[in-house]
Order: structure tokens, then sequence, then C-alpha cells
């Protein structure tokens, strides 16, 4: 009898590793958990062709967005886990099964973190009507005016966490004003309809570029690439403000890691690419690759830092 289950466990894991060394032997497929257009479509279509190249197969981007990433995730984690169909979401998915009670799927459980595709962070920004040219300006601001309005791409997104989080550090009391993406917030803080913005830095550059609004703080550890100018939180007094934006790939669980470990190294080749790396840096993106055991190491200590915040600044869905 223990023969027997040696062979079964012999034969299961040739079979395993035969069908990792065919891999990918048809097209492989990246779901993109947003809209088109977006940060993380970009992110993806700007090593799409790169991919294909590496694979020897055609690699397809579909969209499939909605509820917060929560729709593509689930379409993918009941897919078969053979690695031809990849997940393209952000870190979104490890605090929305904080966020959201009744998911279909465990995203912890049901999909595989794979490989970081960039990082940024989240920027608290000001319209010049607001008369602030730093935090403690800003702070300031505040306190004479309680109640102000700052933007957000929606609620119980990691800018709503830094919003709050940014206002009981400081002691202020702002109004939370979210949208639904990032498109109209970014307009109505340029148009001053919104005095403040905790939003990607991604839209947000060329306008302060261009002295329409002032970025002045990010949420990073360190200063980005593109917004070198501009403090950190950290360094404006915020002490343990800390957090990353970031996208990433994942596939169902169970995938082979042979064929996890093949995706991650390739994408890691492709973000290494002059082209790629300017088309990044032209949108605030800053590359990221390595390993699955890299990824999977930084969601775990999201999916623990987003509960906390969650439940500590009492976000809720809107």
């Amino acid at each position: 009898m223990l023969f027997a289950r040696l062979i079964a466990v012999l034969l299961a894991f040739s079979a395993t590793l035969v069908q990792a060394q065919a891999w990918p032997s048809k097209p492989v497929r990246i779901v993109v958990a947003f809209a088109a257009g977006g940060s993380t479509d970009v992110a993806v279509r700007s090593i799409q062709e790169s991919l294909s190249r590496s694979f020897g197969q055609p690699v397809i981007v579909e969209n499939r967005p909605g509820a917060a990433g929560n729709i593509a995730a689930d379409y993918v984690a009941r897919q078969p886990a053979d690695g031809y169909l990849v997940l393209a979401s952000a870190d979104s998915l490890a605090s929305n099964p904080h966020l959201f009670k009744n998911l279909s799927f465990d995203p912890a459980k049901d999909l595989v973190p794979v490989v970081q595709l960039t990082r940024q962070p989240v920027v608290l920004a000001v319209h010049p009507s607001v008369g602030a040219s730093n935090v403690a300006e800003l702070i300031a601001a505040a306190k004479a005016k309680p109640g102000m309005g700052y933007a957000t791409s929606g609620a119980g997104s990691i800018q709503h966490m830094a919003g709050e989080w940014f206002a009981q550090l400081a002691g202020i009391k702002l109004t939370h004003v979210p949208y639904k993406g990032g498109g109209q917030a970014v307009t109505d803080l340029v148009g001053g309809q919104v005095p403040i913005g905790s939003l990607g830095n991604t839209p947000l550059l060329p306008h302060h570029r261009a002295g329409k609004i002032k970025i002045i703080a990010q949420t990073t550890a360190s200063r980005s690439a593109s917004l070198a100018e501009v403090p950190t939180y950290q360094e404006a007094g915020m002490r343990g403000l800390v957090l990353e934006q970031w996208l990433g790939l994942f596939v169902a669980a169970g995938t082979p890691p042979e064929i996890t470990a093949r995706i991650a190294s390739e994408v890691s080749k492709a973000l290494a690419e002059p082209a790629v790396k300017e088309r990044y840096a032209k949108l605030g993106l800053e590359p990221v690759g390595g390993t699955p055991a890299d990824i999977q190491r930084q969601y775990r200590e999201d999916y623990a830092k987003y509960r906390r915040l969650i439940r500590d600044l009492g976000i809720r869905l809107e």
C-alpha cells in the first residue's frame, strides 16, 4: 500500500514537472481588474509584447473592471490552475477581504501572488486656494477651517486610508469626498471644487508640474524618483505613515511553482528593458519585478496592515 502511494506521488510530480516544462503551449491571457487606460492596464500592456516574445506564445490582455477589482479576481480564482490565465490587479486584493463581508472567494487562499509589477506613492495634493505649500501649513489651515474636503478615488481605497491616517496623526478634521475612480477626482481638485486630494501620483504629476496644484507629501518610505522634491509624510512629521500602492500579477491557487517562477522571471526581464522603464517613468511608476516569494511577503504584510488600519481608522464602504 505504501509503495503504491509512493508511485502515485511520483507520477503526479512527474506530470506536474512535464506540464511546467511544456508551459506555455498556447496563448496566455492576462485579465486586468480595472478599466482600459488606467495605470494597471498601461503597466500590463507596456510589457505585453516582450512577454509574447519570451513565452513564444501570444499574450492577450483583456479588461474585467468592477467591484474594486473583485470581479476579475473572482473570475481568475475559479479557472484551472495551469498558468494560462493571469490576473493583473492592485494592492486592493490585500484590503478587500477586510472591507467586503460577503466575497465569493478568498484572495489569500484562492489566488497566489506571482510578481510585483510596480510601486508608487499615494500623494497629498492641495489646490492653490488653500494657501498651503507644505504639510505644516495645510495642518494650520485645516485647524482654522475644520472639515475641508479631500478627494479620493473611492471609499475603502488605500487613498482613503492615507487621508484618514494623516488627519488622525495631525489632529485635524477633514471630510472624505469619495469619487468613482480617480479621473473626476483629479478634475475637481484641479478646478478647485475640492481643496485637497489624497490620490495616486500618476494623474496628478502633469498638473503639479504645471503649477495647477501642489503635491506636498507622499506615502512611500523614501521619495519617489518622479517626485524627488516632495517630502514623505514621515519627513513631514507624520511618523509611521507609510503606504505603498502596487500592482502585481496573480494566478489561481494550485498553479505549479515552476510556472509561477517562469512568469516572474520573464516579467522581471521585461521590466528591466529601457523602453519599459522609460514608459513607466513618464507615468510615475517604479518597476519592481522579483520572485513570487517577494510579492507574497509584501502581500502578507499589507494584508495585516490594512486590517489594522481599516479597524483603527473606522474605514467603511460608503
